[in-house]
């Protein structure tokens, strides 16, 4: 009986597997790359690895990544991204004149701010970050060249742009992150060393409080590999973005000792449409919310925004929009509006694979309680080229973006501060649209609330030209009124008539009603004709003034076609 159980339950087995493997045999399942959306980058592999060197804009191959297989979200209907765009506000306006004209920056990696308010930035100065500055162990292939020998760090006036002090010298090779800590000492992490550096405030006497990673040994546990950003908590706990080749952050105390670490690699050639929680393409920079005791990263290649409980490093939420798009370089916090977070993307990797993905570089301001965007902003309206940093004030009124190229700080000013034009620079805004497409910059907004000299000097004109046709009127006036009067020898009626016109031209300033036609041939040029009153007097000037007006729009037209 049961040998006869056993023979049958074996059979049901045999019967299972065979179902099982017709079905597999006819209906094959579709490989795990088949599940994931189709890529974004190019395979990472020996041949292609410094076309994805150029990509990444330096950074190096992720090695010992495997390849992850999560389900995907059924994918949402893409916008039209160029017109959603469009409706985006700009409540910002660009400040062209600032910082000032004798500032001089290399490319512009990180930007803060210090108790003082000054704008404190990082730049390379001479140094480019390019193809061949890595080899594919991440190792720099350029110590031979030294430190760099200029000021690193440049602190400069909020309003004026000059720079306040200067620090930094001959200590690093390539710069990335900077943060001002609530106590105002000074953290900057160097790509090229694989480190990270506390300083005194202001740089102190050069060197730094404490240094963390291996000098230009890339690594992880407690090494670094290119490590991007730090964010420190008012209680001195502080966190690191261990950002191009770990893609992981780190928390440590005052000490400089690890509490927790969190994040793994999600960058292996292949984009997702919504990556997993806790997965990082290139954590590059990070900002705090006080609020809601939340850190948030700038998931690079992810285009995400990543937040985390700062006490455990627990998932909160996430943001992301297709208008910002698939790279996502840099956030930072305002509680302003209940809490925003200000954002800078970057131009599309994808090289012309998707041409379909349309894409903007913009800096965008995005609520962080409904997960929209409420604005967009970008110098003179336009569009940035490559912005690596970004920094609001608490208040939400001023905003800073760096940029690599072209090598610049910028500053934006919220429009319930923007202070008003003068006359002076009005006489220009007609011309803006063509500025803006010939390249060139308005003229910053003006401050002086009095006309200028120009404007006076037409004023003075205008006046003196119509206090002299008044006076020569009068005196035209005059004479003829003696001419009439002079005549004795005219009939009785004559002398009448011309007595009755000559009354009536002293009493009209601007002389009398003529009844010449314009057809009529005249001796000379009379200035009585020009200040005539009547329709007919002036119908053959109208008619020259049209045909003059035409033929310069004629010619203009030619001359811009």
């Amino acid at each position: 009986m049961h040998s006869t159980d056993s023979a049958k339950g074996l059979g049901s087995k045999l019967t299972a597997i065979c179902c099982l493997l017709l079905h597999l045999f006819l209906f094959p399942q579709p490989a795990a790359s088949q599940t994931q959306s189709s890529p974004r980058y190019l395979q990472n592999g020996d041949n292609n690895n410094d076309r994805m060197q150029q990509i990444l804009k330096g950074s190096g191959a992720v090695s010992g990544v495997t390849q992850l297989n999560w389900p995907q979200p059924p994918k949402q209907t893409i916008p039209n991204v160029r017109t959603e765009l469009a409706k985006l506000n700009n409540t910002y306006l660009y400040q062209s004149a600032w910082p000032a004209k004798n500032v001089k920056l290399g490319a512009v990696t990180a930007v803060s701010f210090d108790k003082a308010g000054n704008v404190v930035i990082f730049h390379r100065v001479d140094r480019i970050w390019g193809q061949s500055t890595f080899d594919l162990k991440n190792e720099f292939q350029e110590q031979y060249r030294g430190p760099i020998r200029e000021s690193t760090i440049l602190a400069l006036e909020p309003s004026t742009g000059e720079v306040q002090y200067e620090w930094g010298k001959n200590f690093f090779y390539m710069p990335h992150g900077l943060t001002v800590d609530p106590e105002e000492n000074v953290w900057l992490t160097d790509v090229a060393m694989h480190q990270v550096f506390k300083f005194p405030p202001r740089g102190g006497n050069g060197k730094p409080l404490l240094s963390l990673g291996e000098r230009f040994k890339p690594g992880s546990g407690r090494k670094f590999c290119k490590p991007t950003s730090v964010a420190v908590l008012d209680n001195g706990d502080f966190f690191v973005a261990d950002g191009y080749c770990n893609a992981r952050i780190l928390k440590y105390s005052p000490a400089g000792d690890i509490i927790l670490t969190w994040g793994q690699n999600s960058f292996a050639g292949v984009s997702y449409d919504v990556a997993p929680q806790n997965f990082f393409a290139i954590p590059h920079a990070l900002t705090l919310v006080p609020e809601l005791d939340l850190l948030c990263a700038a998931d690079r290649e992810n285009g995400r925004v990543q937040c985390f409980f700062s006490i455990n490093g627990t998932f909160h939420s996430q943001y992301h929009s297709q208008l910002i798009g698939d790279r996502l370089f840099s956030m930072a916090y305002t509680p302003a509006a209940g809490g925003q977070l200000v954002i800078v993307n970057g131009p599309t990797a994808e090289l012309g694979i998707h041409p379909e993905h349309y894409n903007e570089v913009h800096g965008f301001v995005l609520n962080m309680r409904s997960k929209q965007l409420v604005s967009k902003f970008g110098p003179n309206n336009l569009e940035f080229h490559n912005p690596h940093d970004v920094a609001v004030t608490a208040d939400g009124n001023e905003i800073y973006v760096a940029e690599l190229n072209p090598m610049r700080i910028h500053k934006f000013v919220h429009r319930s501060q923007a202070k008003p034009m003068s006359l002076s620079a009005t006489k220009d805004s007609s011309n803006s649209a063509i500025s803006k497409s010939v390249g060139e910059e308005p003229a910053p907004l003006q401050t002086v609330h009095h006309p200028s000299g120009k404007a006076i000097l037409v004023a003075s004109l205008m006046l003196l030209f119509a206090g002299s046709t008044f006076a020569m009127a009068l005196l035209f006036a005059r004479r003829r009124k003696r001419g009439n009067q002079a005549i004795n020898s005219a009939p009785p009626s004559d002398l009448v008539y011309r007595k009755l016109t000559s009354s009536n031209q002293s009493c009209l300033p601007f002389g009398a009603r003529s009844r010449r036609h314009a057809w009529e041939k005249s001796e000379g040029f009379k200035l009585g004709g020009l200040l005539d009153r009547d329709r007919n007097g002036f119908e053959k000037l109208d008619q020259q003034a049209s045909d003059e007006e035409q033929e310069t729009t004629t010619l203009a037209g030619a001359q811009f076609a």
